[in-house]
């Protein structure tokens, strides 16, 4: 892959404009961006006109709720503004039928001892509405909301040099003052909707996934179609197809999806287990992915045929990610052995479908990409839905969707299916785009929008040049995508938050990495991705699918541990960043 140098011009472009206007190619009832929600809540406290605080957290999910507890508890005068209405980042934003989260608990949690003593679960794998229980509860035992401000979607920032201070701009025309700016959009902030012919002229229901209704849609007896097969996709499909009237699921590329395994628990188990959470908590920062399980210590063909077949087979019992991120330690690196693991995926699925037409679709013998080098889908009961008579899966790979009429969906052969209902499951502006959409400026004058449209540029996946004083996490050049959230979350959160207090206690007045060290991260991010399989692959590991985004790898490959290990070398001595003094 290319090494463009970093953008840095004297230019001072004008921010962006952000019409309130709803996209007129989109039917009146569809949104597509965030700014749509944007609602000022109050005047006084976090909402207030020309805020003055040490930091301003971006975003109410586990990221940015994790990095503003800990900066609040050690006294910076922190405020949170999250778009929504409410804590819960993805969780209140994704409440499609079928919503949940694919990593179980307690993996899937925060280790702060006050939210896990009073709080159980009813099930290994919580679904959207558990989720925001759950954030209730964090709310509740930390005192979170008070100093959040719900409704604000941020569309312009940058960083004062003079001042040593963030100007943060809103959709609704607040501006707030501080000092660190921590973006905790998380990687799939910015909804992508393709531009559909004809789809404003659409006449039925229609909704993107990820901002789908609260108070749903009833489904009964309808014609529905669920355009794209990832996660949400997935899920809504195993949700619709027993009460759908009709159900047509658009799909492009098979979803390799794993069994789940979801059961419930009871609280004396959890109560029990308790004890070892500790424990817990510490052992999922030593496995690649942030779970409590890493890849087996042997190659595929270390095992006979006939030992392979039952390790596989454990796996596959077993649930979850284990066949992802448990699997042999080879085969995401070599051809050979990920065909093993392929066949064996490919074996266990089609002895479910039977028709043989459906079959050849959803799981094909030859594999459509190397398994593991998308994030897998955790399913229950995805591919026994093709059995019923009203579900049935579309080919649009040979034979896309052309476009909208009123009543239905066309194809480039002319083809119309009617329906009455529509669920856009065609996913985001991957990892970058939560950061590329909010009006960030550089020092330079240059926007970061601009300056990705190439390749994105990090230090240590937390940092950008020419952003000083500005962190992120769970977004580009960190685990992310490869990990467990609050895993992650945590790992970066504590490093953020520990840069912050070396800042203080060294008396200096930013921090900002140097074009050099953001291009020798890019250079290391690449070469642990180079050496496996992710680059045969277009996914949302390489870029992403949006048309005209760049065909990188976005996320380090490397494990966990290792980079844990790689970030905090950089500290305390601020190791490739320019540093101001007061």
């Amino acid at each position: 892959m290319a090494f463009t140098s970093l953008l840095s011009t004297t230019s001072k472009p004008q921010p962006e404009s952000h019409p309130q206007t709803h996209p007129a190619s989109l039917p009146a009832n569809m949104k597509s961006e965030l700014r749509e929600y944007a609602n000022r809540c109050s005047t006084t406290g976090p909402y207030a006109d020309n805020l003055e605080v040490d930091a301003l957290v971006v975003g109410g999910g586990f990221g940015g709720v994790y990095v503003f507890y800990e900066l609040r508890k050690r006294g910076f005068k922190t405020v949170l503004y999250e778009a929504g209405n409410d804590l819960g980042g993805t969780w209140r934003w994704n409440c499609y039928p079928g919503a949940g989260v694919d990593s179980e608990v307690p993996e899937y949690q925060y280790s702060i001892p006050e939210t896990y003593k009073d709080w159980n679960w009813s099930t290994n794998y919580p679904t959207y509405a558990d989720l925001r229980a759950y954030f209730d509860h964090v709310d509740k035992v930390l005192d979170i909301k008070k100093d959040c401000a719900f409704g604000s979607v941020v569309v312009d920032a940058q960083f004062n040099t003079q001042e040593g201070r963030w100007h943060v701009k809103t959709e609704d025309g607040r501006t707030a003052k501080a000092k660190y700016f921590v973006v905790a959009a998380g990687f799939a902030a910015k909804r992508y909707i393709p531009d559909f012919e004809g789809i404003d002229k659409f006449k039925g229901i229609i909704h993107h996934s990820s901002f789908w209704p609260d108070e749903g849609v009833d489904v009964r007896g309808k014609r529905c179609a669920v355009i794209g097969t990832g996660a949400s996709g997935v899920q809504i499909t195993q949700a619709w197809g027993p009460v759908a009237g009709e159900l047509k699921v658009f799909q492009r590329t098979p979803n390799l999806a794993v069994p789940m395994r979801k059961r419930p628990l009871t609280v004396q188990e959890q109560e029990e287990a308790k004890k070892n959470y500790p424990e817990l908590f510490s052992l999922r920062e030593k496995c690649f992915g942030g779970f409590l399980y890493t890849f087996s210590e042997r190659s595929v063909f270390e095992d006979n045929e006939e030992e392979r077949q039952e390790f596989l087979e454990k796996l596959w019992q077993e649930g979850g990610f284990r066949y992802w991120l448990g699997n042999y330690k080879d085969y995401l690196f070599d051809a050979k052995a990920n065909r093993e693991v392929y066949n064996f995926w490919a074996k266990k699925v089609r002895d479910r479908i039977g028709d043989p037409k459906q079959r050849d679709l959803l799981a094909p013998l030859e594999p459509p990409h190397p398994f593991g080098v998308k994030r897998p889908c955790l399913e229950y009961n995805y591919y026994e839905q093709f059995n019923r008579p009203n579900v049935e899966a579309i080919d649009i790979k040979n034979n896309p969707i052309a476009g909208f009429t009123e009543t239905g969906i066309k194809l480039a052969d002319g083809t119309v299916h009617e329906v009455d209902v529509v669920c856009v499951a065609t996913g985001f502006d991957i990892t970058t785009g939560g950061m590329t959409s909010m009006g960030l400026r550089s020092i330079h004058g240059t926007t970061l929008k601009d300056e990705w449209k190439a390749a994105a540029y990090t230090y240590l996946g937390t940092t950008v040049s020419g952003y000083p004083n500005m962190f992120h996490l769970y977004g580009p050049h960190g685990p992310t995508l490869l990990s467990n959230g609050p895993t992650s979350v945590e790992v970066q959160g504590r490093w953020i938050v520990d840069a912050i207090k070396q800042i203080e206690r060294q008396g200096i007045k930013y921090i900002d990495p140097t074009p050099e060290a953001s291009q020798e991260w890019k250079k290391r991010i690449n070469a642990l991705s180079d050496i496996s399989l992710f680059p045969t692959t277009k996914s949302t590991y390489m870029g992403g699918s949006m048309p005209g985004k760049a065909f990188e790898q976005v996320n380090y490959a490397g494990g966990l541990p290792a980079y844990a290990q790689e970030i905090r070398a950089a500290l305390p001595e601020f190791k490739g960043f320019n540093v101001v003094k007061n």
